[in-house]
């Protein structure tokens, strides 16, 4: 029996593998068309996608949701925890038509984010404009970064 050298990031492909295998047939298999509004486009959920910027002074969180209105956005903060949540739904007229291919995603999703940093609640805003949501929270004073001056003494 020979060495055998351990890699954790086969284990984890192995892992990754097992855990895709095992939800494959979730929405009848893997390559099965997902149905209109079920909220799942070739099988996965739909979560929107987002960039998180941080500076000294604030936290910036952009998320793409197209196709949705301004109402059907919640967006939630608790503690360090933001959340969004919302629902795109398919208009109504076009579900009339025969689909061939859908593509775009339906449904319900939530974004959970831990922000590890106190921010200040009450300054928190959030704009929504051509399909991105924009959402700014300022962090606490207390924790943003202060230059300490280094002074010289004479004995």
């Amino acid at each position: 029996m020979g060495i055998v050298r351990f890699d954790p990031f086969r284990e984890m492909d192995r892992l990754q593998n097992e855990v895709n295998r095992l939800f494959e047939g979730y929405n009848g298999s893997a390559n099965a068309p997902a149905r209109a509004g079920d909220g799942l486009t070739n099988g996965r959920a739909w979560s929107p996608s987002v960039d998180v910027l941080e500076n000294e002074t604030e936290i910036v969180l952009h998320a793409e949701l197209p196709g949705m209105k301004q109402e059907e956005i919640d967006i939630e903060l608790t503690g360090d925890t933001l959340t969004l949540r919302g629902e795109r739904k398919i208009e109504t007229e076009e579900r009339q038509e025969n689909f061939v291919r859908v593509e775009r995603s339906y449904g319900r999703f939530q974004r959970s984010f831990m922000l590890g940093v106190p921010v200040q609640h009450d300054n928190v805003t959030a704009a929504y404009r051509d399909g991105v949501l924009k959402v700014r929270l300022p962090k606490s004073e207390a924790n943003r970064p202060h230059k300490v001056q280094v002074t010289a003494q004479n004995n």
